[in-house]
């Protein structure tokens, strides 16, 4: 019998085809709306709204009016704190709920939703964390440096009205890490989520409502990048972007946010190496890597450490390693427990990912394992094999472009120099890991690589820790005070105390 996920359906219904705007579920306004078929099987499963330019208008001058009139951006801290944290409790308390409309949106299995970028937890964490800034934005007071006596201070305000801008891959954890500063600073947000992933996104906008958000401070704007992506990033009254996605959009932003200037944070993936020497728990390694690159998302997460740079003294038992890993995922249904990984988000990306498997043997990289489609049942979905590369060039274009999907290149060093040179050579930089027993070459080595996170002999994402990267993986941070900052403008304030000239 073919897979469905239909079943799963009657539970997840919430507001179809509706925006919220100025805490208002209305239709849109050209009543076009988007179907969104299931990765896993093929199936139609939801029609939301397509937001055109006058619905993203009407969202952006509620929210304009939320922050220019409204209470929120003065709400005091206490009150302001408490109500992130009701609504972290209420994430906790709909967990299940969540990650079912989850795996309904971009299949991860409920195996993986409680594991990082599955994580409802996550979520909330990030939620309490930056509840606790909200009493700690505080700026600084400086000494006269010259002329009469006087004080001068800082102050952090709110940046203004935010468009967030959503992925499809981590709908929980990317929420989170926009609206949980967002919000704690004091902005407005009109929030855009992925076409591939709005089940989720919309229940917990419905969670955040019913925490007691205020009227207009949350909007919400459904719909792909034309018309609804474009209208938003472009809009005169938007004081700040946050997006995580390509780097063909993120370039997008950048242009548009010239002509006002508009505040970017930037988030657009990565190519993250494994570097394991000889001296490490190589099957560990070769484990850890290949678990990011199949595991859960399918490989689809931008930090995945996709390009394993390895000793040739480990080389062989860490291909072995990995070949294990790849050999114990299961696919399919993503709301059966022995399910562990996704299918590709869609057609397009399957085609890609297919693209770069023939690309790699065409450039001579030795296939090692997987490199097709499975049969049977899941041949209507977007699966793709768990694949190994060995004896790739650093060179080689599966080295070097984020594949997006379950492929792990393992490249062959001789050397520290060589290593840290190969990790290097890349136009991304977001994240590594370290792998070896000798903490000082672990320090070494870290601080060498150009990457905005570097794990050693692990990796983890924490609600406090920056996150963010070098290069074309992005502009800023995401996670702890310092994306909390990017949400505020740094005000100077100069009172004079005598009649003496400053």
């Amino acid at each position: 019998m073919a897979l469905t996920v239909r079943q799963h359906l009657d539970a997840a219904a919430l507001k179809d085809g509706l925006l919220l705007v100025d805490g208002q579920w209305r239709q849109a306004r050209a009543s076009r709306t988007w179907t969104h078929h299931h990765p896993a099987t093929g199936e139609a499963i939801g029609d939301f709204a397509v937001a055109d330019a006058d619905d993203v208008d009407d969202a952006i001058r509620a929210a304009r009016r939320a922050f220019d009139e409204g209470p929120w951006p003065s709400t005091r801290a206490g009150e302001r704190s408490r109500l992130l944290r009701r609504y972290a409790d209420l994430l906790r308390e709909n967990a299940d709920d969540l990650r079912a409309r989850q795996a309904l949106d971009n299949s991860v299995p409920l195996s993986f939703g409680t594991v990082y970028a599955g994580s409802v937890d996550v979520a909330a964490d990030v939620f309490d964390h930056h509840a606790g800034w909200i009493d700690k934005a505080g700026g600084e007071t400086l000494p006269p440096y010259q002329g009469g006596d006087h004080l001068a201070m800082t102050f952090r305000e709110p940046v203004g009205v935010v468009a967030a801008v959503l992925p499809w891959n981590a709908p929980f954890l990317l929420f989170a890490q926009k609206l949980a500063p967002a919000l704690a600073a004091g902005c407005t947000v009109v929030l855009k989520p992925s076409e591939y992933a709005t089940f989720s996104v919309l229940r917990m906008v419905e969670l955040l409502l019913e925490a007691g958000i205020p009227d207009g401070v949350v909007n919400v704007v459904t719909g792909p990048g034309d018309p609804t992506g474009e209208a938003l990033i472009t809009h005169p009254q938007v004081d700040k972007v946050s997006f995580t996605g390509s780097r063909e959009v993120g370039r997008r932003i950048v242009e548009a946010s010239a002509g006002t200037m508009k505040r970017v944070s930037l988030e657009l993936g990565g190519k993250s190496p494994a570097i394991v020497f000889p001296d490490a728990d190589v099957g560990l390694a070769g484990m850890t890597a290949m678990g990011m690159v199949t595991l859960g998302l399918s490989g689809q997460a931008c930090v995945a450490h996709t390009r394993a740079l390895v000793h040739r003294d480990a080389y062989d038992e860490f291909v072995g390693a990995a070949e294990l890993i790849a050999g114990a995922v299961t696919y399919g249904d993503p709301f059966d427990p022995g399910v562990l990984s996704s299918p590709l988000i869609n057609q397009r990306q399957l085609d890609r990912v297919l693209g770069f498997i023939d690309k790699g043997q065409e450039e001579g990289a030795r296939l090692v394992t997987g490199g097709g489609r499975p049969d049977g049942d899941l041949s209507a979905g977007h699966f793709v094999q768990p694949t190994v590369f060995a004896d790739v060039d650093n060179a080689m274009t599966i080295a070097r472009q984020e594949i997006f999907g379950p492929v792990l290149t393992v490249v062959p060093f001789t050397d520290e120099d060589e290593a840290v040179r190969m990790a290097n050579d890349s136009e991304y930089g977001l994240g590594a890991g370290v792998y070896t027993s000798d903490v000082r070459r672990a320090f070494r080595v870290a601080k060498r690589i150009r990457t905005g996170t570097v794990g050693i002999n692990g990796f983890q994402v924490e609600p406090h820790l920056p996150f963010g990267g070098y290069k074309q993986s992005g502009l800023g941070r995401e996670g702890g005070r310092s994306a909390f900052e990017a949400y505020t403008e740094l005000k100077t304030v100069l009172l004079p105390l005598t009649d003496e000239l400053m």
